[in-house]
């Protein structure tokens, strides 16, 4: 397994493993609700090459992909120490050790681009990734309460933060 940045010849790749986390009921998104295609992710891999604090990190297994993190840099002058992260990894690789690395090699790229705060969100109920959080060294810094609903009831989301 290697853990690298994404091109744009992932891009099919990489929407099915996009398109299958989204389906694990742990996103913000409703399984089938967004369906990424290769072109859509070329063109967001396009945008974000665009902003260089930015980055798509993969895992990659071959020709597989099993593990993906966005770093969402900021270019606003009071906010440029800050980015946003979206991590997903697929459902038969959880717990194997991916996303610490995943994490491990998103923060090189942020220290390397002066970024000093990192920041995310997780569905309270969601237990494994709370658990890589904390071990990476995220705290939570608030909960946005009943701010979704599934299977039939509420759920709050809490928010994360990690600073350099």
């Amino acid at each position: 397994m290697e853990i690298r940045k994404a091109s744009r010849k992932d891009a099919g790749n990489l929407a099915a493993l996009f398109n299958h986390v989204e389906d694990s009921g742990y996103m913000l998104f409703n399984p089938g609700e967004r369906k990424a295609t290769a072109k859509q992710m070329e063109k967001q891999l396009e945008q974000i090459e665009k902003n260089p604090p930015s980055i798509v990190l993969v895992s990659a297994s071959g020709n597989e992909l099993n593990g993906y993190l966005i770093l969402l840099g900021n270019q606003m002058g009071r906010t440029r120490h800050s980015a946003k992260i979206v991590i997903g990894i697929h459902e038969m690789d959880r717990g194997k050790g991916i996303g610490t690395k995943l994490f491990q090699k998103m923060e090189e790229h942020a220290r390397t681009n002066e970024i000093r705060r990192l920041e995310l969100s997780v569905i309270a109920n969601n237990a494994l990734a709370l658990s890589l959080y904390r071990k990476m060294g995220f705290e939570k810094e608030g909960v946005k309460r009943e701010s979704l609903f599934f299977d039939g009831k509420y759920h709050d989301e809490y928010f994360l933060s990690k600073l350099l």
